[in-house]
């Protein structure tokens, strides 16, 4: 393919409003792509406007598979105004292109389709299997992503790319990430006898009070380090004179492979049990969504192959790094803990969720490369 042509399958995907939703729109437009060079494609539909997109090729003599992984959705476009043009038609100023998903992660996706479709152009097929794997809803609970691990399309892949934006870096370990949230039930009565009442906000800030420390046990990862956590959310009262009934908080964790994800949801669900037995207060704890920390050895083969082609096709040195962010990957992993899994793509982290968001042409096409050539060295 020239470069026009790999161009067209970014702004393509650009112009395609898949914002927390209409997937399959992108899964559509992907497979009519792939089907074009003789790649066999499934489009895995599971809502009116929801579709993960599953393709592969190679000759199946060995149980090696390499995937090739990513999200179709982007998120919202908050107020279209501060943009400097339409955020679904990508807009090209020199080295960069603009447009909502040209980071996170359109670029990255259009980057693995092209590499596929150039190994079948020169005719290579690996021994094993060569697997594409685009999904729904990742930035909004990953959805399609836990449809995939539960219908065990990821079951026997060893090795795997996320195509997030990390403009050439290689991330080798991320964080999980728990969302949940404490509803607090009180009773409500006038302000101005508040003794008689419960008051459903008091509830929360005993909860608030001991999340300061509730994690201080952690002994840190000599990755990831210590876990991260907020309160992010705190809604409560419906009038002033009131005192509430109700009241509600909404959490964010980090989990890393030292202090995992079993762990903290124990360590929350035994401090709301004590604090509902030891007071009057009655709290409710719920995961909303629940994703696993990533992690693979950065002296591996299959990292320190990445790092050397990431090198040559960027021109620049490659860091080993790791992040806090949550991908595919958490979900995938948990059913398949055998996946050697690296977060690797275009554009810069930074740039994802931004107004005015933009990636690199430079970077997009290293990346078709970089893919290939990652692939092909699997296979060898």
């Amino acid at each position: 393919m020239d470069k026009e042509a790999k161009l067209k399958v970014l702004t393509d995907l650009i112009a395609i409003n898949s914002v927390n939703g209409n997937e399959i729109k992108v899964a559509q437009y992907l497979a009519s792509f792939l089907n074009s060079y003789g790649i066999e494609t499934k489009i895995d539909r599971f809502a009116e406007n929801k579709a993960n997109l599953i393709a592969e090729f190679g000759k199946q003599r060995n149980n090696k598979v390499f995937c090739l992984a990513g999200h179709q959705d982007t998120v919202a476009v908050n107020d279209e105004t501060k943009w400097q043009t339409n955020p679904f038609k990508a807009r090209v100023v020199g080295d960069k292109i603009f447009g909502r998903g040209s980071a996170d992660m359109k670029s990255g996706l259009a980057a693995e389709v092209i590499a596929l479709a150039e190994l079948i152009e020169t005719g290579w097929q690996p021994d094993g299997i060569v697997r594409f794997v685009a999904t729904a809803g990742e930035e909004f609970g990953a959805p399609g992503a836990y449809r995939l691990a539960k219908q065990g399309v990821l079951d026997d892949v060893d090795r795997m790319i996320v195509g997030e934006p990390t403009n050439g870096q290689i991330v080798y370990a991320h964080a999980g990430t728990i969302n949940y949230q404490v509803k607090s039930y009180g009773r409500a009565v006038h302000s101005s006898f508040p003794e008689s009442g419960i008051n459903a906000i008091n509830g929360l800030v005993k909860y608030i009070d001991a999340e300061n420390t509730l994690f201080n046990q952690d002994p840190g990862d000599e990755t990831l380090g210590k876990v991260k956590h907020s309160i992010t959310l705190v809604n409560g009262g419906s009038q002033i004179n009131i005192i509430p009934d109700y009241a509600e908080l909404s959490g964010n964790i980090r989990p890393t492979p030292s202090f995992s994800n079993e762990q903290i949801v124990d360590i929350i669900a035994e401090k709301i049990a004590q604090i509902n037995q030891q007071t009057d207060y009655k709290l409710v704890f719920s995961v909303l969504h629940n994703f696993y920390p990533v992690k693979v050895n950065p002296q591996s083969k299959f990292v320190q192959q990445a790092e050397k082609i990431a090198a040559k096709h960027f021109s620049k040195a490659i860091n080993l790094k790791v992040i806090n962010g949550a991908t595919d990957a958490s979900v995938f992993t948990q059913r398949n803990p055998q996946i050697q899994t690296i977060i690797l793509g275009p554009a810069a982290w930074e740039n994802a969720h931004q107004i005015n968001e933009f990636t690199t042409i430079s970077s997009f096409l290293a990346t078709c490369g970089t893919y290939q050539e990652i692939i092909k060295a699997y296979f060898e």
